[in-house]
């Protein structure tokens, strides 16, 4: 090999250095730029309940509308901030009080039919022999009682008599296998409250998306590459943007709704979600996602469009954004701090 190939060599080598050290200070100018601004979020202040507007569930789109967003990040101490005892606004308990110390080794088999009334969740708390509320068992414990605290609505409706009916006779056959004292509202009176809960739910359910048409198929793992690239990370079959407090802003899936993780089909449109109400407070969140949208637009060659499939008119993220605000107003007053333990709870 001469002289001159290996100088040439070299120089090639030293040119692709640089254009990979390049790309990697741009890819970190644009992270830092993104994750600038994001809120910072206290503990959830939890307070009573409150009214709604028009009660109709509306659909997704570039307004108010509705719809799922399971939680991630933070700690189970900022989630459950209200988690040493029901919270009366949004479930019905039911109390089982023993006849004597039940230890948590025997009990905890005992309560694992009781944690879902058809599609509502049911808190379990119990009682230990010093008077103590936890969510969860010590098997080496002793308990004297327990609360069964169920949902009174979420997205998927009310509390209907069926599912109230069902909790109430399973904890019912446990307080007769045991003899236990068991104590629980009215069932006309459960089923009034969750209409009235999911009432005031459906006038502040909203949900805004954008989608990503992309110019061709591309491969899961393209779009995996270049998601992750930018800072999404990966979170049940989805994507999940996360902001420094630990809690998801947006999340990013595949249009046909089918998880990343299944197959190595082809993706040719992508959606971003924004989940008001299981979104931590931000005067710019839809402003935000729109940003991070575009950015991932051109680094996969798409199209950033509304949900409709319409180019986003100028000043459309402004608009939004104050439209989002009155929702944020909305549900505190309602007693619902965006992103926080009871609306994480109830919009699910």
């Amino acid at each position: 090999m001469s002289e001159l190939q290996l100088y040439l060599i070299v120089l090639g080598a030293a040119v692709i250095l640089l254009l990979l050290g390049f790309n990697w200070f741009q890819d970190l100018r644009v992270r830092r730029r993104m994750q600038a601004e994001l809120p910072k979020i206290e503990q959830d202040p939890l307070f009573g309940d409150g009214g709604s507007s028009d009660g109709v569930r509306r659909e997704p789109g570039l307004g108010v509308g509705g719809v799922v967003l399971p939680f991630t990040g933070g700690t189970p101490s900022a989630q459950n901030a209200d988690a040493q005892e029901p919270d009366s606004a949004t479930e019905a308990v039911i109390e089982l009080s023993f006849q004597g110390p039940m230890t948590g080794e025997d009990l905890a088999p005992l309560l694992m039919p009781l944690r879902v009334a058809g599609r509502k969740a049911v808190r379990i708390f119990v009682e230990n022999s010093e008077g103590q509320h936890a969510l969860q068992i010590d098997p080496q414990g002793q308990y004297l009682s327990v609360q069964l605290a169920v949902l009174l609505a979420n997205r998927s409706g009310p509390l209907s008599a069926i599912e109230w009916s069902q909790i109430f006779t399973r904890a019912q056959t446990l307080a007769d296998q045991f003899e236990c004292t068991l104590e629980a509202p009215e069932q006309q009176q459960v089923v009034a409250l969750a209409q009235r809960l999911d009432q005031v739910c459906a006038g502040l359910d909203t949900q805004v998306g954008l989608t990503l048409l992309l110019t061709g198929v591309r491969s899961v793992a393209d779009v995996t590459q270049a998601a992750q690239a930018m800072g999404f990370v990966a979170y049940q079959g989805r994507f999940a943007w996360l902001g420094d407090h630990g809690f998801v802003c947006f999340t990013l899936s595949r249009a046909d709704e089918e998880s990343f993780d299944a197959g190595m089909a082809g993706v040719d449109r992508l959606s971003l979600l924004l989940d008001v109400p299981r979104s931590p407070v931000d005067t710019r969140a839809f402003g935000r996602m729109t940003e991070i949208g575009q950015e991932l637009a051109r680094r996969l060659g798409a199209e950033l469009v509304d949900d409709q499939d319409r180019g986003l008119q100028p000043g459309a993220e402004s608009l939004i954004d104050e439209q989002l605000k009155t929702v944020y107003v909305n549900l505190e007053h309602a007693g619902f701090h965006a992103g926080g333990a009871r609306a994480l709870r109830v919009f699910v």
